[in-house]
């Protein structure tokens, strides 16, 4: 993989450690918003956004929806296609055409749908070269999974700690419900989910660090998000039905790890989508 190439002129360089180095940056996510697709969201590496050189500059046209960050953003850094291939613009969120729709996700993240209507680029708004930043959009989705696999494992290890601590707590009959062999067997389950999901955390996070291929690391975070997906979802359920009712009450933690847990299933690619990509990469 070639090099990301940054800006040459130290005004956009300037802009871009600006953004960067500021808690507000937001990287914006490939996929636009879809009304017409409510059950199969499009692929997080589709991008429909596009960008159109006119004069010295460009012309930014397109949308992108749950952008984590957004509202607070200084800057965006915008992935749309140029006529040479996918490439990135630094994007200044009060600029004419920019508006951004800002939500709440369901864990609680701070997101908006960002829609650009002709809005007008300097030269210098580019980033790196015109058609050349796909390689570098593939490796940070690479990046972002495999760290969200490692936010995954953490939150499940809480929601296992948490329930085993319930059980062991919570009386039936006159005896902690932890006593009776099928609770076990399923905190058991919980417990040997997580492990799995953490080792194929900790494969991806050493393959995204060191591997030269780029085919390879994508095999490796694929087949993470889908074991880790899969995991967050048995992990979370059983955690919220082991504790009861009360498991989804906003006083309890284990119901806002559920949320997280949820979320993370499906930021980056769900589990449908990663298993599409790992079996297309051989």
């Amino acid at each position: 993989m070639k090099p990301f190439a940054y800006p040459r002129s130290c005004h956009a360089r300037a802009a871009v450690l600006a953004a960067l180095l500021c808690s507000a940056a937001a990287v914006l996510a490939a996929s636009p918003a879809n009304a017409d697709a409510p059950v199969a969201p499009p692929a997080p590496d589709a991008v429909t956004t596009t960008a159109t050189p006119e004069g010295s500059g460009w012309v930014l046209s397109g949308s992108k929806c749950v952008v984590v960050g957004a509202p607070s953003a200084t800057r965006l850094i915008v992935s749309a296609a140029a006529l040479q291939g996918a490439s990135l613009f630094l994007v200044d969120p009060a600029a004419a055409g920019v508006a951004l729709n800002p939500s709440r996700t369901v864990d609680g993240l701070r997101v908006a749908d960002v829609t650009f209507t002709n809005v007008a680029l300097g030269a210098d708004a580019l980033l790196g070269t015109v058609g050349g930043a796909q390689a570098a959009i593939d490796e940070a989705h690479d990046f972002a999974t495999a760290l969200l696999c490692a936010d995954a494992v953490g939150a499940m290890k809480s929601a296992c700690d948490a329930t085993l601590d319930y059980i062991k707590q919570r009386k039936q009959f006159g005896v902690a419900i932890g006593s009776f062999q099928v609770l076990q067997h399923r905190m058991v389950e919980m417990v040997i989910c997580t492990e799995q999901a953490r080792s194929l955390a900790i494969k991806a996070a050493s393959t995204v660090d060191h591997a030269t291929d780029a085919a390879e690391r994508a095999r490796v975070v694929s087949a993470a998000k889908v074991k880790v997906a899969d995991a967050a979802r048995q992990v979370s359920q059983e955690a919220v039905q082991l504790h009861g009712g009360m498991g989804m009450t906003e006083e309890l933690k284990v119901s806002h790890t559920f949320r997280r847990l949820t979320t993370i299933g499906q930021r980056f690619g769900d589990a449908d989508h990663h298993l599409e990509r790992y079996a297309s990469l051989g």
